[in-house]
């Protein structure tokens, strides 16, 4: 430095000081520049005031020179403490160049800075508050200074800004939140607890209400939470239940809307094998549950990113317990949301697609939309590079659910092959309340989801398979799938086609609409979907034979206590009777039989059955025994069941002509067994009126000759022996007898208008149509082999 420069008013002998290297030297020219500013003070010379600082500031503290910028930032302190009260005139000028020095490559010096700073800042108090995001900026950059020494002066530096904040009630909350917004992302370890620490200093006083600014910064706050440091996440942890308190006591004021896009994408795990990820995983599931309670509808426009981040955890094991608990109930809570009158305004929306071009900025978003909205960053970025579920209707004063983003998430889960069974059950839930809950809605993507849900029949789980059958059961029953128009469903696939009978429902006429229902006229009429839904369903056990044999009855079952039996029995004899496997259709007729026959779920059909008083259960059985004709056998035992013995004897007098295989003689063996069964516990004692039932015993004894000397032909063998001779049953007075009798014939004819040779003849030709096949069948056989030999 050239000290032939005139620096007044400073003397020589104060500028040789301050540039000197010794401390001891530099103090005594403080000392000395604290006197001359006290002087200029009581003169009110302000003038010479701001000379000196300026001279300090630009000669000394920014000087080239170590020693000289020593020098200025100790004489720059003494200004400060000289100016005492008035100090706050001069901040600018006295905090600048002291700030500047935080940035010098020497530690003495920066730690020097510090203590300048702190000395101003001790003597100006709450005067330095306009100045705030300065001094923050600067002691963030200290808090991670490798010095111990800074970082140890900065720390003081610190306490003593934190205490003149405390006490202020002046504080600038709105000009400190975009430069806490931008800090809050440092990945330095010391700059988030320096940043930790203020937001737990600010959140606690009163007069701050740094909860209005929450949205800006909750994202930084989560990723705090994910440091290495465990006293830092301690601190943040401390911060967050601080915040969340907060929100409980003043909901009204919370900006929830804001903040559920951040929840919802620190709710989803980017690296599960990171412990950190976990806690951040479970405190946002536990914001988002708090969210969802107190904000109520103001949610439902993110619900799709909801459960986007909500349902992957309910397939968490014991290891993430409290996050599956957490998950488990948002999603309830947010499945109560969704209501009726969630339903109410399609109308509306249709009305308002055919209008202006800014009416349908409402309208839910295309797949490619909801695929963008879907693709929420996981990764530890700042939220201007965060990706948002963008809410449907945001611009509309009245909240409106997102369903179209809902069964675009709903329908993701279920193809995914990944998907644990309890999401895969909680996403089968939420279809099923959609469906009862907002139905015209959801038949708009029945047609988009109805693949998925015959193929979650497949699923290895019994309770998923419920759940899946009980909203199937849902959408063919449901009043809101009853249109003029039936949707497209073709079953061509591979080599299988299910050809139907086309024709209007019972009581409507064909020329309703511009194309009538793919819907069998005999078929009880349901909704657009109920045949659809039986079609594809035999479809799949076509195409799946292990499903069928697997689950086939335990499915049909369960569709009889979800939909009426009669229905279901109806509607599938109908399809049956034109499918052209008639291997399969012969194995269909074999399990409905069964069921028929066995199942707790029929009690009522085949009480239905068994008298056939009316003219519906006679038209049930005709319709029936078409199909059951597939199967002779299963026909056999449905005559059995109605109580049609004339008719069963003439059909088993044909099986003479038929191609009797191992599997038949199987077919039968199993029959006598349902035969000492409960079901037929009725028939069995019907072999005591030997003279009324000729035709029973007959069938019987015709069965016993068609089987071999096995344990069936020995069981029934025993069972026809114990028919009693009808001598020794006559009654008494024979001719009440016969009367009632008589009655009893007459009271079931009045009623039965069943032509049974037309029964038959359907059966020989069912019966010729099976021989043809199996011999052409038997002719390829033999021509490959043929070949194979050649």
């Amino acid at each position: 430095m050239n000290t032939e420069k005139d620096f007044s008013p400073l003397t020589p002998n104060i500028v040789r000081a301050l540039n000197d290297k010794l401390y001891e030297k530099r103090k005594v020219a403080a000392l000395e520049i604290e006197k001359l500013v006290r002087e200029f003070v009581a003169q009110n010379n302000s003038t010479q005031i701001r000379h000196v600082i300026q001279i300090l500031a630009s000669e000394f503290a920014l000087s080239q020179h170590p020693h000289s910028r020593k020098g200025g930032l100790i004489g720059l302190a003494a200004c400060s403490i000289a100016l005492g009260k008035d100090s706050g005139l001069y901040l600018k000028e006295l905090i600048e160049p002291v700030l500047t020095c935080f940035n010098d490559s020497d530690s003495r010096l920066r730690y020097y800075a510090c203590e300048a700073l702190y000395n101003i800042v001790k003597v100006a108090r709450g005067a330095v508050l306009p100045h705030f995001n300065l001094l923050f900026d600067g002691l963030s950059k200290l808090a991670a200074d490798p010095d111990p020494n800074v970082k140890s002066g900065s720390e003081l530096l610190d306490r003593l800004l934190k205490d003149i904040v405390t006490e202020s009630n002046t504080f600038d909350l709105v000009a400190f939140v975009p430069l806490l917004r931008e800090r809050i992302y440092s990945n330095n370890q010391y700059a988030r607890q320096f940043i930790i620490s203020w937001i737990h200093v600010l959140e606690s006083v009163p007069d701050i209400h740094l909860l209005d600014y929450l949205p800006e910064i909750l994202d930084g706050l989560f990723q705090i939470l994910g440091d290495n440091s465990k006293e830092i996440r301690r601190t943040c942890e401390v911060v967050l239940g601080e915040f969340l308190k907060e929100i409980k006591k003043t909901p009204s004021s919370v900006k929830f809307a804001e903040m559920a896009n951040i929840l919802v994408i620190h709710c989803q795990v980017a690296d599960e094998t990171k412990l950190t990820n976990d806690l951040i995983q479970l405190t946002a599931m536990t914001w988002m549950r708090e969210f969802i309670q107190l904000a109520g509808r103001v949610v439902l426009p993110y619900s799709s990113g909801i459960l986007t981040a909500v349902l992957p955890c309910l397939s968490y094991d014991d290891r993430k317990k409290n996050t599956k608990e957490a998950a488990s109930a948002c999603n309830h809570s947010l499945m109560k949301l969704v209501t009726l009158e969630d339903d109410e305004d399609i109308e509306e929306e249709r009305s308002g697609s055919t209008g202006s071009p800014s009416a349908g900025e409402g309208q839910p978003k295309m797949e490619g939309d909801s695929n963008d909205m879907l693709n929420a960053s996981q990764e530890s970025v700042g939220l201007s590079n965060i990706s948002f579920f963008t809410p449907a209707s945001s611009d509309r004063p009245q909240v409106t659910l997102d369903l179209d983003g809902i069964v675009q998430v709903l329908d993701r889960h279920l193809h995914d092959s990944s998907t644990g069974m309890m999401t895969r059950i909680a996403v089968l839930k939420w279809l099923y309340h959609l469906y009862i809950k907002t139905p015209r809605k959801m038949f708009r993507h029945t047609d988009s989801l109805f693949p998925i849900l015959l193929k979650t029949l497949s699923d290895e789980s019994d309770e998923v398979i419920l759940k899946d059958l009980e909203v199937l059961a849902e959408i063919a029953s449901s009043p809101a799938g009853q249109t003029d128009q039936a949707s497209s469903c073709d079953i061509i696939e591979n080599k299988l086609v299910l050809k139907v009978q086309e024709g209007p429902k019972p009581g409507q006429q064909s020329s309703t609409g511009p194309k009538t229902m793919d819907s069998s006229p005999s078929t009880p009429s349901m909704n657009s979907y109920f045949y659809k839904f039986m079609i594809n369903l035999l479809k799949r056990f076509s195409m799946e034979r292990k499903l069928l044999e697997n689950r086939g009855a335990f499915i049909i079952r369960q569709l009889c206590l979800l939909l009426h039996a009669e229905n279901i029995f109806h509607s599938m004899a109908d399809i049956l009777l034109k499918e052209e496997d008639l291997k399969f259709a012969s194995t269909m007729v074999q399990t409905l039989n069964t069921i028929l026959l066995t199942s707790a779920e029929l009690f009522q059909l085949r009480n239905q059955l068994k008298d056939l008083h009316t003219q519906e259960s006679c038209a049930l059985f005709c319709c029936l025994y078409r199909s059951w004709c597939h199967n002779p056998v299963a026909t056999v035992s449905l005559c059995f069941l109605t109580q049609n013995y004339k008719h069963a004897y003439e059909l088993i007098q044909k099986f003479g002509n038929l191609e009797v295989t191992v599997d038949f003689l199987m077919e039968v063996d199993k029959l006598v067994q349902l035969i000492e069964s409960p079901i037929f516990t009725y028939l069995r004692l019907q072999l005591l009126d030997v003279e009324n039932n000729p035709y029973l015993i007959k069938a019987l004894y015709g069965l016993l000759m068609l089987l071999p000397q096995s344990q069936a032909f020995q069981l029934l063998s025993h069972r026809l022996k114990c028919v009693p001779n009808p001598e020794l049953m006559r009654t008494v007075d024979e001719s009440k007898y016969m009367d009632s009798k008589k009655q009893a014939v007459c009271k079931r004819s009045s009623h039965i208008q069943v032509d049974y040779n037309e029964l038959l003849q359907h059966f020989d030709r069912v019966q010729s149509k099976h021989l043809e096949v199996r011999h052409q069948r038997s002719a390829r056989a033999s021509d490959h082999h043929d070949r194979k030999l050649m």
